[in-house]
This record gives C-alpha cells, sequence and structure tokens, in this order.
C-alpha cells in the first residue's frame, strides 16, 4: 500500500529518534535545492514506494539524491549541500577553516585560531576577518548532526567575548599592537533557536546559521562564493574524506591544487582522475 500522508510512516533520524515521515519536509527540502515542479514529482514519486516503518532517513537522503544525480546534477549539488557540510566533523576545525574560506569568497581577510587579548582573559578566536578597516571575530558554532539548534547561550558567550575584547582593547589601546575588534558574529552549520535570534536582534549581535538570515545565510554564502566541502565528492569514501581532512584537506578544489593528498592515500592515476573530474563537475555547476 502506497503511503503518502504524513504519519503514514514513521522514520529513524541519524540520531535514533523515530519521527513520523513529512512528505512536506522532503518536497520542501527539493524545492530549496532548486528542483522544478516536475523533478519534484518525479523524485516523490520514486520514494514514497520504498517507504516503510522503521526506515532510516539516511536510505531516503541517498535515493532522492541518487535521481537527482542522475537526472538534475545542479539540483543535487544544492540537495547534498547541509549533509556535506555536517560530514566536516566531528571536530569543529575543519567547519572553522571552511567558513573562513567562504568568507574570503565574500571579500574578507581571514585567520583561523587567532589568540586576542581582552580585559580579563586572552580569546582564541576562531576567524579573525578584517574589510573596509573594520575587524569582526567569529565564533564557529559546528554540530554533526541534523536536529541539533544552536541556541541562546552560545549567543550570550558570543557577545561577552566580544564585550571583553572590545574593553581589553580600549583600556590598553596604547600598548595593543591587536587591531580593535568591531564586531562579533556567530556563525553555525545548524538552526538557530527562537530566542538566540531574539537576543542577538536585541543586542546587535550579527548570527549567521544554516537558514538564518532569510537572505544570507550559510547555505546561501556557500552558494554564491562557489566553496565547497570536499566531503560532497562521491569519488571519496568515507575513510578517504576522513583522512583527507586529518590533512587539513577540507575544500573540494584543494584537491586540484596538489595530487599529493591522494596520493598519500594510494590513489592511482586513474583514481585521481575520476576525482578530479568530480570536482570540475561540482565547481561548475557552481
Amino acid at each position: 500500500m502506497k503511503k503518502e500522508r504524513d504519519g503514514d510512516v514513521w522514520v529513524i533520524k541519524t540520531s535514533g529518534e523515530r519521527e513520523p515521515f513529512s512528505l512536506i519536509k522532503l518536497r520542501r527540502s527539493l524545492v530549496r535545492s532548486g528542483a522544478d515542479d516536475a523533478t519534484t514529482e518525479m523524485v516523490i514519486s520514486h520514494v514514497i514506494p520504498e517507504l516503510h516503518d522503521g526506515m532510516k532517513t539516511a536510505a531516503i537522503y541517498k535515493h532522492a539524491f541518487s535521481l537527482l544525480k542522475k537526472s538534475k546534477y545542479p539540483v543535487a549539488v544544492r540537495y547534498s549541500l547541509r549533509k556535506a557540510v555536517m560530514e566536516l566533523g566531528p571536530s569543529g576545525f575543519p567547519f572553522e577553516k571552511f567558513v573562513a574560506e567562504v568568507l574570503r569568497g565574500k571579500g574578507y581577510t581571514a585567520e583561523t585560531g587567532v589568540i586576542l587579548p581582552g580585559f580579563c582573559v586572552s580569546h582564541e578566536v576562531d576567524i579573525l576577518m578584517e574589510k573596509d578597516n573594520r575587524h569582526i571575530f567569529a565564533e564557529c558554532k559546528f554540530h554533526n548532526q541534523q536536529g541539533i539548534k544552536t541556541d541562546v547561550k552560545v549567543a550570550l558567550y558570543v557577545h561577552s567575548r566580544f564585550m571583553d575584547l572590545q574593553k581589553g582593547h580600549d583600556m590598553n589601546e596604547k600598548t595593543l599592537s591587536t587591531p580593535k575588534i568591531h564586531e562579533g558574529w556567530l556563525i553555525t552549520n545548524t538552526k538557530l533557536t527562537s530566542d538566540a535570534i531574539q537576543y542577538a536582534n536585541c543586542i546587535g549581535l550579527t548570527v549567521i546559521g544554516w537558514d538564518y538570515p532569510e537572505k544570507g545565510n550559510l547555505q546561501d554564502l556557500i552558494l554564491e562564493t562557489g566553496v565547497h566541502p570536499l566531503t560532497f565528492l562521491t569519488t571519496l569514501s568515507a575513510g578517504d574524506k576522513t583522512n583527507l581532512l586529518n590533512q587539513g584537506v577540507v575544500m573540494c578544489r584543494d584537491l586540484k591544487k596538489s595530487e599529493e593528498p591522494l596520493r598519500s592515500l594510494g590513489f592511482d592515476d586513474d583514481r585521481i582522475k575520476k576525482v578530479v573530474n568530480e570536482v570540475d563537475k561540482v565547481c561548475q555547476e557552481f
């Protein structure tokens, strides 16, 4: 029997939680990825008959992605984007490096892991960026599971660090060689709670989540700059991706700059060519 209505089938999320399958969510994710009506209905018509109680959401995603990859590659790239970013973990460092590259694509200079003096303590900031003579520090909050939201406690933490950095500079301006911090940003690959957004808007903290704000969110910035994580590549296994991330290789296009990281994994010329061809295809779609 075909299950088409929300609630007909219970599926298992990556966190292990069970929830009713939502056709609305599937349709929305396809549309947001740029699928036209015909493509959206094609994917749904293939996915629905395969649904069964206890099915993993990862299997639903994999099925939808394989259909898009065959028929609408640009849509497949966008559809896979959030999952690819989440696979930059489990540590947050690759995400910080990735975000810094995205910010460079928007015209900022960006350094990672910079230590700045505050009034009370020194702070190691995830990213220090500068544009138009304004210096900004960004705190990157990374989660590698869907369903987690970045809450108001993180926004409070970022704002308190910003205040300490500003006070430290104002009190010791004549003796400091470090720049004055004009803004603090919170950048996360997840959604933000309503309290986090309300607090940020109240005190003037810039927050960028996966889908917040409506324009200029993290997904928008990635698509605008054409920076894509290597975790998207289907020519690499999960183990290959982990090894490359551990080497500090994060972006797809890094693999075109040098073959050495792939050769260190034992890739021969044919496998390297397949990876590079996929990188070219991804970059072309962006």
